[in-house]
């Protein structure tokens, strides 16, 4: 019995099949099968050694996973990997380097064009102080940006401001800028906007911006005609 351990043994140490040479990952659209791989950080481990909650817990530094599940199993599926992924609400651009961000503020890489998805289009203004970034945006932020999809032109994506915010050229060729509010004053400043649009377009008046980022102070330029 002792020697038919021992042979069971060496068999399981020597024997390749029982290192971790590839993992199986299901449910991945956008981050490679290669990637949670190397997140894994168990190439070339012995199935004796694989801890699920540990190889978890690696995978998880990803930030463009949002859960995983892991199974240990047998050669030559030692491991299987059931991913869930983290979904991007907008793309944040700076100067063509374009990031994703979720519905709660979490920064992702760009893994693919998403056309489809509301563009935030950073403006380089040096004399406004730090440099806004993708991780400035929280999801609050995130929420109210989306809240302005509805009064968006078809196809207008939104540039950002470090001082104005959120904004974007009407189809009355204004500028429109709306600060950076949580969804629910964001959605105070939509009615605010609808309201003063009308009322402006009742006095015809020519305008060249609309400013509502302060609530309390929001104010118009007129456009000059030489």
């Amino acid at each position: 019995m002792f020697v038919l351990f021992v042979l069971i043994l060496l068999l399981f140490f020597s024997s390749d099949v029982f290192y971790v040479r590839s993992i199986q990952v299901r449910g991945n659209n956008h981050i490679t099968s290669e990637e949670v791989f190397a997140f894994s950080d168990i190439a070339d481990y012995h199935m004796f050694w694989l801890d699920p909650e540990q190889i978890r817990q690696r995978v998880l530094r990803s930030s463009s996973i949002a859960d995983i599940s892991v199974e240990l199993g047998w050669p030559p599926n030692l491991i299987t990997i059931d991913v869930q992924e983290r979904q991007p609400a907008i793309v944040w651009s700076d100067a063509g380097a374009e990031t994703w961000i979720d519905i709660q503020g979490r920064v992702m890489h760009a893994r693919a064009e998403m056309p489809n998805l509301l563009h935030v289009y950073l403006i380089a203004d040096d004399s406004a102080g730090p440099k806004p970034s993708a991780d400035d945006f929280t999801g609050d932020k995130v929420l109210g940006a989306l809240r302005l999809k509805d009064i968006l032109p078809p196809g207008e994506h939104l540039s950002f401001h470090p001082v104005h915010g959120l904004g974007w050229t009407n189809e009355l060729g204004w500028q429109v800028w709306m600060g950076s509010e949580s969804a629910k004053v964001m959605s105070e400043k939509v009615k605010m906007y609808k309201v003063l649009v009308e009322n402006i377009i009742s006095r015809a008046i020519p305008i060249a911006e609309l400013n509502i980022a302060n609530f309390a102070a929001p104010f118009y330029s007129v456009l000059w005609e030489l």
